[in-house]
């Protein structure tokens, strides 16, 4: 029978295969866990870019963040924003301010306008007083064709149309009783019933009825029917005939 005898080169080389394998499972051990570490870092980068992006989110005006003893360290807390103006109440505001305003500019002018104004801008040409014989009842102020006649005071149109002598007149009845007269008008821009304000336009100047040239023939009535000087009712007004102011 043979006898077979260990080689021993092989037995020398045993331990150093065994020796490689160790070293190739380690080295595969080893690049599973760095493969294992990339991923779970990329796995919080993308965390962390997410983290980012909502920071960004809550740093916008729909968000504010504040601190809070009672809230756990590095939390955010979203406060509640201020609801938009209703566009119904904005509206309703700005019509609000523009009737005030407009209230307001109303009030401003009527304190501006004048409480008494001369009939028309002219040349006083006849005077109150007895002319060729009979009583003139009134002032002459001429002045040309459609030169505007103004009221020379408050009051109420109670007259507008043909008149004997004047050819057209008006008469307008002022807060005291007083009652103007204003004769000979090419055309009547005031109708009966109307309330007139000192200084508004009620006719233009004409050359009608029984006249001499274009002209306002003014008279002043007192008691409905008492003829007075208008120079004189007029200067208690502040009106000064013969200044022409108006």
């Amino acid at each position: 029978m043979l006898r077979t005898t260990p080689n021993k080169h092989a037995q020398k080389r045993a331990p150093k295969g065994r020796i490689a394998l160790a070293v190739v499972t380690i080295g595969a051990t080893f690049a599973g866990g760095q493969a294992v570490l990339m991923a779970d870092s990329a796995a919080h980068a993308d965390s962390n870019i997410a983290f980012a992006s909502a920071n960004a989110s809550l740093d916008s005006p729909a968000f504010a963040a504040t601190s809070d003893s009672n809230s756990p360290s590095g939390t955010v807390q979203v406060l509640n924003v201020t609801r938009a103006l209703d566009p119904s109440s904005y509206a309703q505001q700005l019509a609000t301010s523009k009737r005030f305003s407009d209230e307001r500019a109303a009030r401003e002018a009527e304190m501006r306008r004048p409480v008494a104004a001369l009939p028309v801008i002219g040349v006083l040409t006849s005077t109150f007083g007895q002319r060729w014989g009979t009583l003139h009842g009134g002032i002459d102020i001429a002045a040309p064709i459609g030169t505007p006649i103004v009221a020379v005071a408050d009051g109420e149109v109670i007259d507008s149309g043909p008149a004997a002598g004047f050819g057209l007149w008006v008469r307008i009845r002022h807060d005291d009783g007083t009652v103007t007269v204003y004769g000979h008008n090419d055309t009547n821009i005031a109708q009966v019933g109307d309330r007139v304000h000192a200084g508004q336009q009620i006719a233009t100047v004409g050359n009608r009825g029984f006249s001499t040239g274009p002209h306002v023939h003014f008279e002043v009535w007192i008691g409905g029917d008492n003829k007075i000087d208008p120079i004189g009712w007029l200067a208690d007004l502040g009106i000064d005939v013969f200044g022409g102011r108006g």
